[in-house]
């Protein structure tokens, strides 16, 4: 049962009681009549081999108030594409796929890199800038749902809470960001709990009262992937194109909305989906490398506020930091000892350590390269570069699923 706490820059939806699906999704059913949803999954071929996906699509089956379904299939070949069509054929609602590496799709961020619009790598923050492109073209939703395919613990009232929000005609946020707890018999989401909050606590010590990064502490859990925002939104924000992909979306929904439509949302009892490894070895994979970009995200956007880093403050960013995340293991040593939890204080002191190479290797790379410019221009400036891009975008995604 959750607690009914408001605090920080942003409203918070609890889940105080398990409220019936059926009535919930037929609330939502009323509401798309004016307000019609989209729903977007960031596909690669592994996932297939979860548990994940299998799960998603049999909750999905029974969700009749979507109005598309847009499955964006990066990182696959011709025959992993196909394979993705066959699984996702599955689905009454007829869904969308996008073959991000295909041929056609190719010869389209070609032609947008001749026009000057750079579309990043092919990932998960190119596969969704490429799916709100693909929305916006379609011109039949108001609403845009995103979440990831590796959900083990998926249900329809996942998916219904995040869209409630943002879709309700009462309500109206223009964005709502999920949160949930990930417990198992021990604590998981150790780049949340161990490095980013902690780290903008130091940010706000070493800074000083900071609007946005009081907006970012407001969040419980600021990497979670799942969100909802209004259709005018994906026309203004740009996405970052690696792994600080939820914190550069963050940054931009606080550049273009109002904090009065913004919340998030406690979405289910308990979350589990794959876990990334943390490789102490290479800081170029896993938890690491993930870390940085994070880090890279959070410099790049306060350097645009105006504050300015140097390496001086990198080395009392890092010493604040790491006695911060130690005082908050501290509290979940205890936390998990009065809930009967797993916990190895070492190993998480162990990652908080090799966190702190996460800063020194962000802040070195930011000096370096400190006009490095890692977002995926927004849609309002490539419709500006070419003006038919929607038309194009259509035919691109209509061309890659011929048989």
């Amino acid at each position: 049962m959750s607690d009914f706490f408001q605090n920080g820059e942003i409203a918070t939806f609890h889940r105080l009681k398990h409220r019936d699906i059926e009535e919930l999704e037929e609330e939502l059913q009323e509401a798309t009549r004016h307000r019609p949803i989209s729903l977007v999954l960031p596909y690669i071929p592994v996932e297939l081999q979860g548990q994940g996906l299998p799960r998603i699509v049999e909750e999905l089956r029974n969700v009749k108030y979507l109005k598309n379904i847009i499955v964006a299939v990066g990182r696959a070949n011709a025959e992993e594409f196909k394979q993705a069509r066959r699984f996702f054929s599955a689905l009454p609602q007829e869904p969308k796929l996008i073959w991000c590496t295909g041929p056609a799709m190719g010869s389209l961020f070609t032609l947008l890199a001749e026009n000057g619009i750079n579309v990043g790598d092919d990932g998960k923050g190119r596969s969704a800038w490429v799916s709100y492109g693909y929305i916006l073209a379609l011109e039949d939703s108001h609403v845009i749902v995103l979440h990831d395919c590796d959900i083990a613990s998926y249900t329809r009232d996942l998916l219904a809470r995040l869209c409630y929000p943002v879709a309700h005609p009462n309500i109206g946020f223009g964005f709502c960001k999920g949160y949930y707890s990930r417990v198992t018999d021990q604590m998981h989401g150790r780049v949340t709990r161990i490095f980013v909050t902690p780290l903008i606590r130091a940010l706000k010590e070493s800074l000083g009262s900071n609007q946005f990064l009081e907006y970012l502490d407001s969040f419980r859990y600021i990497l979670a992937g799942e969100f909802s925002m209004d259709v005018d939104l994906a026309r203004l924000i740009r996405i970052p194109g690696d792994w600080g992909l939820e914190v550069g979306v963050l940054a931009e929904i606080h550049r273009n909305c109002a904090l009065r439509r913004i919340c998030q949302v406690d979405l289910s009892d308990n979350y589990e989906h794959k876990h990334q490894p943390l490789t102490l070895e290479d800081p170029n994979k896993g938890l690491l490398k993930m870390g940085t970009d994070i880090t890279k995200s959070l410099f790049r956007t306060m350097a645009s506020m105006g504050y300015r880093l140097t390496n001086e403050f990198f080395l009392t960013l890092r010493a604040s930091y790491l006695r911060i995340a130690q005082d908050f293991i501290a509290r979940y040593e205890y936390d998990s000892e009065i809930n009967g939890l797993q916990f190895d204080r070492h190993k998480e002191e162990s990652a908080a350590e090799a966190f702190v190479r996460c800063i020194i290797s962000a802040g070195q790379q930011f000096l370096e390269t400190p006009l490095e410019v890692p977002y995926i221009p927004n849609w309002n400036r490539v419709v500006s570069a070419v003006p038919n891009i929607f038309e194009l975008l259509i035919s691109a995604v209509e061309e890659d699923n011929k048989d």
